[in-house]
């Protein structure tokens, strides 16, 4: 071989053993997402026309309400959703009884029609309603309102309550917060985990000499997903280097401690937390410039948790308003390093 055609064949040598790497590390972050693929719901589900206005119809002549289902494939926490929660019998019989359950594939191209008659793809809908974690649930009453929103994962415990919520039309009396605290009501032992560093009080969050961005956590004691979160998720290397490019403040979602509002309103957690939209502990919400720009709620583990705090650090969210995307491209990024991800740990 001469020393041309040698130097050709490393060259080229090279090129596929590269081509080969990429391709790999393309794979397997596919399967990250992949090795979680499901049947995307039981056959007990709707199979509907994806008429929306039509559903509400059929359902409310039935006695019962609309339930959307926002899914994907591959989705560890849709996984849990229907290997965990819908395994066990009395939630099924309450859903069955008292909801007609859709599923609308966040990427899919099925068309539907809303209420307004407008006709969107699956995945141009899911947008127009801002989804942006699966599973997402919509509840949906009579004049088809969004009665209970849920972003994520909700444990069996959690998601029976939201199931009697909305099937016992307790939205026309009392909040899910309300209803949620009246069936599960914070102990009054446990703790939250402060740590040094985070902001203390007096709570002025519209006066903060820092740039960075501002992470309020609403958490409340004997919180089992709140402990997890601490003791674990953030304990790990990456997420505390994440953490470090936020001011951070934890806050009693119950509780009736004064604080100055990013955009400098003075209320009380309690009413702030109400305000927001707080249903869930711990929720994350993330702050630039005085409005809120992200959150991240429900029952998360660690990809989830530190790929939410990278899109608000990185600001990515100024370019990609799609969550899911920026994960599958976060996730494929780690991948081609050899950073292999579980999502459910």
């Amino acid at each position: 071989m001469t020393g041309k055609s040698s130097m050709a064949g490393l060259w080229l040598g090279g090129l596929l053993f590269w081509c080969a790497a990429l391709v790999h590390a393309q794979e397997a972050a596919d399967d990250v997402f992949l090795d979680s693929r499901i049947q995307p719901h039981p056959d007990w589900f709707k199979e509907s026309f994806l008429d929306i206005r039509e559903d509400i119809a059929e359902a409310e002549a039935a006695g019962r309400r609309v339930l959307l289902y926002f899914y994907q494939d591959g989705c560890p926490y849709c996984k849990k959703l229907l290997e965990t929660n819908l395994s066990q019998r009395d939630i099924v019989e309450a859903m069955r009884k008292h909801f007609d359950v859709i599923a609308i594939n966040i990427w899919g191209d099925r068309e539907v029609t809303g209420l307004n008659g407008e006709t969107l793809s699956e995945k141009r809908f899911a947008e127009k309603l801002k989804v942006q974690y699966t599973p997402t649930l919509l509840f949906l009453d009579e004049a088809g309102k969004v009665v209970l929103r849920l972003n994520g994962y909700y444990p069996p415990d959690k998601f029976k309550v939201a199931l009697d919520y909305v099937s016992g039309r307790h939205e026309k009396r009392q909040s899910i917060r309300e209803f949620f605290a009246s069936r599960q009501p914070p102990a009054s032992s446990g703790r939250l985990h402060r740590e040094e560093g985070y902001l203390q009080p007096p709570y002025r969050l519209d006066s903060l000499s820092s740039t960075k961005p501002l992470l309020v956590l609403f958490e409340q004691k004997d919180c089992p997903p709140c402990d997890e979160l601490h003791l674990d998720i953030f304990k790990r290397p990456e997420s505390r280097e994440l953490l470090k490019g936020f001011d951070i403040v934890l806050l009693d979602m119950w509780g009736k401690e004064p604080v100055v509002t990013p955009d400098g309103k003075n209320t009380t957690v309690r009413d702030w937390a109400k305000a927001l939209g707080v249903q869930y502990a711990p929720s994350m919400l993330f702050f630039r410039n005085g409005r809120e720009v992200f959150r991240a709620e429900a029952y998360l583990k660690a990809f989830h948790i530190q790929s939410a705090l990278d899109y608000v650090a990185s600001r990515a969210y100024l370019k990609q308003p799609n969550f899911q995307r920026f994960l599958q491209a976060r996730a494929e990024a780690l991948e081609a390093k050899g950073i292999h991800i579980d999502l459910m740990k």
